[in-house]
């Protein structure tokens, strides 16, 4: 694939983001794309390694080589074509995604994989940028009908692919807008809003109607679902929070990442104060800020703090400081553990790893955090006598993952099996629960995961949809 010895003839190059003291400046994406001849040579270092094993690595199984030759040729509207056929929305993955294809990439066992997110995310930018990409309106309906709840990566995906398929599909959201965490748990400066819009419109074309402001269970029971819908797939996320069980963490300055990041990106689309903040507007402005968690919703908090004007901002990790490079004898071709930086980071932060919270400092508000130092040792953590200390703070913001999906309400109403971890139980070769109606797919089934994993599962799940509706389908798997 590609130039035979384009991997031997040029080194890696990605593209780039603008200075931090200019992108601290505002919401808006800021990586600096490679121009066309720069994507071609990058393309060309794509091996002809026989077997491919970035397929594996992507969970869509993205058909990665032949879109890299296509590139390396100039043929952009082929290389679209291949992309869209196992992906549905690769502007959303080519900016979030952390590219476990590129960690899987045989040149990677050299530190130099083939720039695959890149090259993926100017194929879409360029095919909407040319009007290549318009809806996929089905020549004809079947009359069967399909209610679909929870907009994000999933429950878009399996819409998508239900419409083309030729149902009658209405997707429920509880939120005012469509989007799920892509909407309002990825801050902008990640991947802007109107990316979801312009996908909305697309499908919309096609069919799909959307019923923002409707929460199932809620507003509208599943039982009613039931009754005036063939099937139901539940696409909802993983929503139950990890909270911090040490004192003091009921005060006011305690608060959850997602309340934090989804009022910002409700100011960023213009929703005033008041509508943005419920619970009272949240702002790290002027305030040092401790973030509690290491992974990329922590992350995220890093950013938007900076943005917000943040006097000091620290991130805390309760697992050890993971090694600045894997063993790629032991890990390749697998997802490796590594120290991550991510542009956040690069922002400006206080980074600390093996932290445990003991006590939150404070009585009307917060104004510090007690911690001590552990180590690990056989899998067991254990506190180090003498390392207590106390960290300055003003706000502190939980980002310390997901326990599942919210139980109350929909859950509580389908009655549908959990698995042990509290997720829906449901299988990968149909997705179906333990009621035959009800489908499940993305976090709502896996647990808290990768937009990619959403949209592999949410077409996965359409397709057996589709299946069980028609007997028969030809719908990709």
């Amino acid at each position: 694939m590609g130039k035979e010895t384009g991997f031997l003839e040029l080194d890696r190059k990605d593209r780039t983001y603008t200075d931090p003291k200019e992108r601290l400046k505002h919401y808006k994406e800021f990586f600096v794309p490679l121009g066309e001849p720069a994507l071609r040579a990058q393309a060309s270092r794509c091996m002809n390694c026989g077997i491919p094993y970035c397929h594996n690595g992507c969970p869509v199984n993205n058909i990665i080589p032949d879109f890299n030759d296509l590139i390396y040729n100039g043929d952009w509207l082929n290389a679209l074509e291949v992309l869209h056929s196992t992906n549905n929305f690769p502007e959303f993955t080519g900016r979030i995604c952390p590219a476990p294809c590129e960690a899987s990439c045989t040149l990677n066992i050299d530190d130099q994989p083939v720039t695959i997110k890149s090259i993926e995310c100017a194929i879409v930018d360029k095919g909407w940028e040319n009007g290549w990409i318009t809806p996929q309106v089905p020549s004809q309906r079947t009359g069967k009908s399909v209610a679909v709840v929870g907009s994000g990566p999933a429950g878009l995906a399996c819409a998508q692919q239900l419409a083309r398929a030729g149902h009658s599909v209405t997707l429920f959201e509880k939120n005012d807008r469509v989007g799920g965490l892509l909407r309002y748990g990825i801050p902008d400066f990640k991947m802007e809003k109107h990316l979801i819009n312009r996908r909305m419109a697309q499908m919309e074309a096609e069919g799909v109607q959307f019923r923002t402001s409707t929460e199932v269970g809620v507003t509208i029971s599943v039982s009613s679902l039931k009754d005036n819908f063939d099937m139901i797939v539940l696409s909802g996320g993983a929503e139950e929070p990890r909270r911090l069980e040490i004192p003091g963490a009921e005060l006011p300055g305690v608060r959850l990442a997602m309340e934090f990041l989804t009022q910002q990106n409700k100011r960023n689309a213009g929703d005033d104060e008041i509508r943005a903040a419920p619970r009272g507007s949240l702002t790290a402005s002027a305030k040092h800020v401790i973030v509690i968690g290491g992974g990329d919703t922590g992350s995220d908090c890093v950013g938007t703090s900076n943005r917000q004007g943040a006097a000091s901002v620290t991130q805390i990790e309760i697992m050890p400081k993971p090694p600045e490079k894997e063993d790629k004898a032991l890990v390749w071709p697998d997802w490796p553990l590594k120290l991550r930086t991510s542009s956040s980071h690069e922002e400006g932060v206080d980074r600390d790893w093996a932290i445990l919270t003991k006590r939150v400092v404070g009585e009307n508000d917060v104004t510090g955090l007690e911690c001590v130092r552990v180590e690990w040792q056989g899998g067991q953590m254990q506190e180090i006598p003498g390392s207590e200390f106390t960290l300055k703070a003003d706000l502190i913001l939980l980002a310390m993952g997901f326990l599942g999906p919210r139980k109350q309400g929909m859950l509580d109403q389908a009655a549908v099996e959990l698995d042990a971890r509290g997720n829906v139980a449901a299988n990968v070769q149909d997705y179906r629960t333990s009621d035959p109606q009800i489908f499940a797919c993305g976090d709502m089934r896996r647990g808290q995961s990768l937009v990619v994993w959403a949209i592999r599962e949410g077409r996965q799940a359409a397709r057996s949809v589709d299946e069980a509706l028609m007997g028969v389908s030809e719908l990709p798997r």
